[in-house]
């Protein structure tokens, strides 16, 4: 058993402050996107505040016209709208009232910056330039890039016991509420220690009259707080446990 440890994740677009905690929490992060692609999910949105500040709203990647059983890696970005412009306008309102707006809009515009249709080459992209700004070590892997192939799982569960046995992971570290789908007897067995992370998600001022929104994308977070406190954040308000 060695000391590394491994979290697993699907690509997700510009996700909340928690997802980043985790890839903080690992040493290496696998970008899981062998399964079917769900609609109104988070991998092609997330979600800002509105103006005003009272509710949330949507930023989304429009994906083209696929079949309903399409798997993730195969998502292709419609090319019909001119969807990078309409995000930009969206967030053009926290200007007036979010201290950060300005280092927090050149790490969007650093986000948008990439040529490419597929959507996980997108999110993989986002997710470097914002760990590059908050100096996170981002050691990512593509699923489909792990050699030989991972064995079909006889249950959920085991696709992360599969994916951490054949990378040499110590220890696999998922999101608390994901709790059930493991069998910890398969993990001991393995000698991989299975551990879950909590994120308290501690509130900050979104200069909103109190009215605190949880959960929202890392690109509201990075608009009221400085890089230093974002990563803190990260960093300090997430536990993991056995």
């Amino acid at each position: 058993m060695t000391g590394m440890r491994v979290a697993i994740m699907q690509p997700y677009f510009l996700p909340y402050l928690g997802y980043f905690s985790l890839i903080a929490s690992a040493d290496r992060f696998v970008v899981f996107d062998p399964v079917q692609y769900i609609r109104r999910g988070w991998i092609n949105r997330n979600r800002i505040l509105k103006p005003g500040g009272s509710d949330s709203q949507y930023i989304a990647v429009p994906v083209a016209k696929h079949a309903r059983t399409t798997l993730i890696r195969d998502i292709q970005i419609s090319a019909d709208t001119d969807w990078k412009s309409k995000i930009r306008a969206q967030v053009d309102h926290y200007r007036a009232h979010a201290p950060f707006y300005g280092p927090a809009r050149e790490i969007l515009d650093d986000c948008l910056r990439i040529d490419t249709n597929r959507i996980v080459e997108l999110n993989v992209h986002c997710l470097r330039v914002v760990c590059d700004a908050l100096k996170l070590n981002l050691d990512v892997v593509a699923f489909h890039d792990i050699q030989p192939p991972i064995e079909t799982p006889q249950h959920a569960g085991q696709w992360a016991l599969h994916i951490a046995d054949r990378i040499g992971a110590g220890s696999y570290i998922n999101p608390a509420g994901g709790r059930g789908i493991f069998k910890p007897n398969e993990f001991s067995e393995k000698g991989i220690k299975l551990q879950f992370m909590t994120n308290s998600l501690t509130p900050y001022s979104q200069h909103n009259g109190g009215n605190f929104i949880a959960g929202l994308s890392i690109l509201d977070v990075l608009m009221f707080n400085s890089i230093d406190e974002t990563r803190s954040k990260i960093v300090d308000d997430s536990v993991v446990t056995s």
